[in-house]
């Protein structure tokens, strides 16, 4: 998982906005829509970001269509020090 990490957050442009996604929904789940006003980015470029942080298992969705909430998976959770170690380092 900590490869994937660095891959998602380093490795590729958008790592900021994927860390500022996580991080809201760390705090509560939220839907697309949501997170793209709370964060001040594109809608289209929210969903881009999740789509890629639901392929590597890192957020999964509550159900489907546009209202669909979106929550971090277990799995990403359980390595939640890996992704504050990377972030740190990309500050």
């Amino acid at each position: 998982m900590e490869k994937v990490l660095w891959y998602l957050f380093v490795g590729m442009r958008g790592g900021a906005n994927r860390v500022r996604i996580i991080r809201a929904l760390a705090e509560r789940p939220h839907n697309a829509n949501q997170l793209s006003t709370e964060l001040d980015v594109d809608y289209n470029t929210v969903r881009h970001h999740l789509d890629m942080l639901i392929e590597h298992g890192i957020v999964e969705p509550g159900g489907e269509g546009y209202g669909a909430l979106y929550f971090l998976t277990d799995q990403f959770e359980h390595h939640w020090d890996a992704f504050e170690r990377i972030t740190d380092q990309m500050e």
